[in-house]
């Protein structure tokens, strides 16, 4: 069977004036009426926009005011998954199409308000409405404007007096007609008021900001044969005690050195174990990366060296009071020497002062008289 043709567009193409082209696009333009959106070349022809942020661009322009443009509700409506939806709004707002501010309601709500200019080097160089072209007129205005009979050019003045006004047989002068009044040009329509971030509020990014490079993996400051054995034994026995971290053996291969850096400064193996596969997320995808981000996050501080210990073996330590025993009942009380404990000492003190006492109220004799 031959190719069946398409009538309505091979009329088409028989109006299309001019000679077509041998190679290339053929435009067949037809005028739209309703439901359209005028897009500059400068956007449609970007040579720094890829094709998903122009086409993002063009979809944000054609939605009425108000509608949300968040990456969720774009990735809604649009094929595009949320990077590459994230990656284009980047694109945008890095070439000025499209700003996003925070503001503070008076009620005290922070909101983000999307701000998108089809138009961005306008701001930059504002065109004041004195230099602005004059807008084209229209057929029937300018044929209007075509019959109307010029004025008049203003007589000579000649050499003779003329007469006083009010003479008999004096023409009286006839009021000149008055020049038409050209329409005010039309006001040019005024980009949008650039909001500015209120001094109060902290600067925060906005979700579709580039984010920082990740951290790399931790290593040893001295690998040894013994520290990269001991890791790799670590890393292929996790599966025994956690099923769902099964590493392959270039996971483990990338993930040795981070390992080796926690058992140089002092981790045990069970500590480990339990620090990185505890509460892990579900479902687990890629358990490789969930170990190298907490193998870096959570890299515990180096031991303290020799010197350090050193000094804190020197550090005065607080002395504590030895037990000893009573002489007397056998009882344990703390004391820096041996001895008596209180209650012993209370009664002996108590015993000696008994015992002065009755010693000095027996009357002495009196002494013999050497006589």
């Amino acid at each position: 069977m031959d190719t069946q043709q398409n009538t309505a567009l091979t009329r088409a193409l028989a109006e299309v004036p001019g000679p077509l082209p041998t190679s290339g696009v053929i435009h067949i333009v037809i005028p739209h009426t309703d439901r359209f959106t005028v897009v500059g070349n400068h956007l449609a022809q970007h040579p720094d926009l890829s094709c998903t942020a122009i086409g993002i661009a063009v979809r944000i322009q054609s939605l009425p005011q108000g509608v949300e443009v968040s990456i969720k509700a774009l990735a809604a409506h649009c094929r595009e998954g949320e990077k590459r939806i994230a990656a284009a709004l980047r694109e945008l707002e890095t070439l000025g199409y499209m700003q996003r501010v925070r503001e503070r309601l008076p009620s005290g709500r922070v909101i983000t308000r999307t701000v998108f200019c089809n138009q961005p080097t306008a701001l930059l160089h504002p065109r004041s409405p004195a230099t602005a072209p004059t807008p084209p007129q229209a057929p029937a205005q300018a044929e209007a404007e075509a019959q109307t009979p010029a004025p008049a050019p203003a007589p000579a003045p000649t050499t003779e007096d003329p007469l006083p006004p009010g003479t008999p047989g004096t023409p009286v002068p006839e009021a000149p007609a008055p020049l038409p009044v050209p329409p005010p040009p039309p006001s040019l329509p005024q980009a949008p008021p650039f909001v500015p971030l209120p001094p109060s509020l902290p600067l925060v990014p906005p979700p579709t900001a580039p984010k920082p490079p990740p951290r790399p993996l931790p290593r040893p400051g001295e690998p040894t044969p013994e520290l990269d054995r001991a890791a790799t034994a670590f890393l292929s026995d996790l599966h025994r005690h956690a099923p769902r971290f099964m590493l392959t053996e270039n996971d483990v291969r990338q993930l040795v050195p981070g390992v080796a850096a926690w058992l140089e400064r002092g981790a045990h193996p069970d500590a480990m174990r339990h620090v990185l596969t505890d509460d892990p997320p579900v479902p687990l995808r890629r358990p490789a990366l969930l170990l190298r981000h907490r193998l870096t996050e959570l890299l515990p501080p180096p031991p303290p060296g020799v010197q350090e210990r050193a000094a804190l073996a020197r550090r005065p330590r607080a002395g504590v009071t030895p037990f000893q025993t009573c002489d007397d009942c056998d009882r344990a009380f703390r004391s820096p020497a041996p001895g008596h404990c209180r209650d012993c000492r209370r009664r002996c003190a108590t015993a000696s002062v008994s015992g002065s006492s009755t010693t000095s109220a027996i009357p002495r004799s009196p002494k013999p008289s050497s006589r």
